[in-house]
Parts: structure tokens; sequence; C-alpha cells
């Protein structure tokens, strides 16, 4: 582990390159370990982020996670409590000509027993020549390449890089963590050195705007202070930050969400429930509660997809292309704009046919299996392309579908223990009235 000197004069050094007028997310920077908030499945004793950390871990790794999370901080510690050379480029701008530099750069620095840490940030804008001229480098350990990306990198970084990283999913912070990290900046003598106090109802505004975004809620926590500072002049004591400037200054209004977080998870309950009960104009009552104060879209999306499979599915097969669309338009445009598609993707579900068949179906057949109920796939149907399978009775029998009239004929698919299980149970309601019908007459030709 890093001594306790070491800890310090890294952090030292770095405090004083960033200048007085920076922002105060910036100023707020984790300079040590012990201030690094949230992600503790990756910094916990022995785990690898903070192995790397200390300085007993030398893999290459990808940070995939959310906006202000810590991704360029803890990139910053890897480099700096380890004494390692830190670089530091942006995916929007450097190309392949500037990746090589900085790999000659620490392939130099190498001789001299320097070793370098890259920082990449938004590393799945990559073209795949710029990510194949890291390859090398990284699998020779020129440089010890962090990559941040809020993006799955199994879709976003080619195979070959992905395979030579440690791939570590950082999450979104807590409340509880943006409170610590609120608390921090009002009282160290990097942000407001104890100059200003929050009263509750402005602390929970500011944990709910920040959405587990460290960098929003101290830009938020910025500037509603700097109102707050500017309005009161001289005083002897802190100024007091109340919910009315911090709503003035970030231009969002309070919706009250209690500290605990009954409200927050009282409001996308009563939301889901609306739209199962097919209450449309309940169900864009809480959706603008939750805009309003600040929800994640994303979190919103991410429900109204599950809740078309789970609470709609056949009945209305549309419901789900909708969310999904929904869920993309959040990602692809930002709000405010995508509140429009919230507002579309809810006015469908909820006024669309309901089903659970769906989710009972899918619940009845993992039962099965948990239960042991597997068996033996059926020899017709296994995998006959190699070299031997036929030997084995493998795909011998298989009769193709497609050589009868109608496109179905009598043939066993499930294993002999599931012969006959009907789990799927159209309703009928919507579509699924339809499906039915054509459910039960595909059953009695498949199984004879």
């Amino acid at each position: 582990m890093v001594d306790e000197p070491d800890v310090v004069s890294v952090a030292e050094r770095a405090l004083s390159s960033v200048p007085p007028g920076a922002p105060l997310a910036v100023r707020m920077r984790p300079l040590t370990l012990g201030e690094v908030v949230g992600q503790q499945h990756l910094l916990g004793p022995g785990a690898p982020l903070r192995r790397m950390v200390e300085g007993s871990g030398a893999a290459s790794v990808l940070l995939y996670g959310p906006p202000g999370t810590g991704k360029t901080t803890l990139a910053s510690l890897i480099s700096g409590a380890t004494g390692r050379r830190f670089e530091a480029l942006s995916a929007l701008s450097a190309g392949v000509k500037e990746v090589r530099g900085v790999i000659e750069l620490a392939r130099r620095r190498l001789l001299n027993g320097e070793q370098t840490v890259l920082f990449i940030d938004e590393v799945h804008r990559f073209s795949k020549t710029q990510q194949d001229a890291l390859l090398a480098a990284v699998e020779n350990r020129i440089v010890l390449l962090v990559g941040a990306t809020t993006e799955n990198p199994s879709f976003s970084v080619v195979s070959a890089l992905l395979s030579r990283s440690l791939v570590l999913q950082l999450q979104s912070l807590t409340a509880a963590d943006v409170q610590e990290l609120l608390e921090r900046a009002v009282a160290d003598e990097r942000g407001f050195g104890g100059a200003i106090a929050i009263d509750d109802d402005a602390m929970e505004h500011l944990v709910r705007l920040a959405a587990g975004d460290a960098r929003r809620a101290l830009t938020a926590l910025e500037a509603a202070a700097g109102a707050a500072l500017d309005t009161a002049g001289e005083t002897s004591g802190p100024v007091v930050l109340d919910l009315a400037t911090v709503e003035a200054s970030v231009d969002k209004a309070a919706v009250r969400y209690d500290r605990a977080g009954d409200q927050h998870y009282d409001v996308i309950s009563a939301f889901i429930k609306s739209i199962r009960g097919s209450d449309v104009d309940a169900a864009l009552h809480y959706l603008a509660r939750m805009l309003t104060a600040g929800e994640d879209p994303r979190f919103i999306a991410r429900r109204l997809v599950v809740h078309a499979s789970e609470d709609i599915g056949m009945a209305d097969p549309m419901a789900l292309q909708t969310a999904t669309a929904a869920a993309q338009a959040v990602q692809l445009i930002g709000m405010p704009e995508a509140r429009l598609a919230l507002a579309q993707a809810t006015i469908h579900l909820a006024t669309a046919p309901k089903s659970g068949a769906v989710i009972a179906a899918l619940g009845a057949a993992m039962a099965d299996v948990a239960a042991g109920k597997s068996g033996l796939v059926p020899p017709h149907l296994r995998d006959g392309h190699y070299k031997g399978a036929e030997q084995l009775g493998n795909a011998v029998g298989y009769k193709y579908p497609h050589d009868t009239r109608d496109g179905v004929l009598r043939q066993q698919y499930p294993p002999d223990d599931l012969v006959g299980v009907d789990y799927y149970q159209p309703t009928a309601h919507g579509n699924e009235r339809e499906i039915a019908d054509r459910v039960s007459k595909l059953r009695r030709i498949v199984r004879g």
C-alpha cells in the first residue's frame, strides 16, 4: 500500500496545479482515495481498482458508468498515487497521430524507469483504427490505459482491446454520497470554507437535481451559493442557502420528496400502477412530478420499457417498441426535449390493452427450470453442423417446417418431461385475442 506521506505529497502537487478560479467541481475533485465517495464495490479492500490506486495492480482498465461518477478522478488517482506520469486525451479531439505521440513519449520515459498512465475520455468514440493503434502499447505495458466511457464497452470497444483490459462498471452516486460531497464543498477551503450553510430543503433539492451526478451537484451548488453570497453582502456569519435561492439559481421548481426517499419510490410506484390501471391522466401527473423534481429521465425510461412487457406484452406488441424508442430518445436527445418522448410512451402504455401473460409465462418456465425440470434436448433438435454429429444421432429425423404448405408440422420440441406443458396463456385483451386462437391451433398441430 502507498505510504501516507507519498499520498499527501501527491495531493499537495495536485492541489497546487488547480487555479483559484477553477469551477467548484474541479477544485473539489478528490485528491486521495479517502475522499472518493461511492463505488465501494470497486474500492473495498482487495478490490481491483483499489489495488491499482495503491500501486499493486498494473492492468489497463475501462471505467464504464454514468457521467459524474468519478471516472476522471479515479484515473488521476491511479496515476498520482503510484508516481506514474499522467497523459490525458479526449476521443472527441484526438486522432491516431496524437495517440502515437503519447505512446512514443511513454516509450522514452520507460527507458528511464517511468511508467505512463494514458487516460482517454469518451474512449467509445475512438474509431477502430484509433483503438487498434493502442493495442501493442497496452499489451506490452508501455502505457497503462485508463479508458472512460458512458457506453457499454462490450459494444463500443474492439474485442482485442477489451480482452487486454479490466472492465469496471461504476454506479450512480447515492443520495447520501451526493450529500456528503455537497457538505464537504461547503466546509472545505477548496470550496466555500464555511462561508455558506445549506438548509435542509435546499440540500434535499440539490441532491434530487444531481440524480447521482457529482459534477451536476457541485455545479448547481456553485451557482446557488454565488447568488446567495452576492445578495447577502458583508455578514458576520455563514450565509444560509435556502430552497428559494436554489430554485431561482438553477431554474427548477422543487417537488416534495422526503429525505428518506419514500416519495421517490411512492411516485414511481404510483406512476406504474396508474399506467397498469389505464388512467392516462394520473400517469401524466406523476410523470410531470418526477420530471419537475429532476428525476433522472433514464430511470423513468427504464421503468417504461419494463412495464411494456410486464403489464402489456402481446396485448399490444408495439408498446415495447414505443417504450424502447423513448429510452433511445432520452439517450440521443437529452432533456428537456426528451420529456415529450417519455410523455408519448406514457400515453401509449396507459391506453394500451393490458396483459400479464408474458411475465406469467416466463415465471412458470423459470420455476420449472429451477425445480430441475430440464431434461435432454431431443436428438433431432441437436446441432448437426460438425463431423461425427450424424453418428451420434444429432439432427437425424429433424423435419423442416418450411417444407410444408402451412409452415408448421407435428414434431416434438420440448424435453420429454415437459411435453404438453402450456406456459403461455394468452388473455382475451387486445392483440392477444387473435393470438389465443392461433396458439391453440399451433399446439394441436405440433403436438398432434
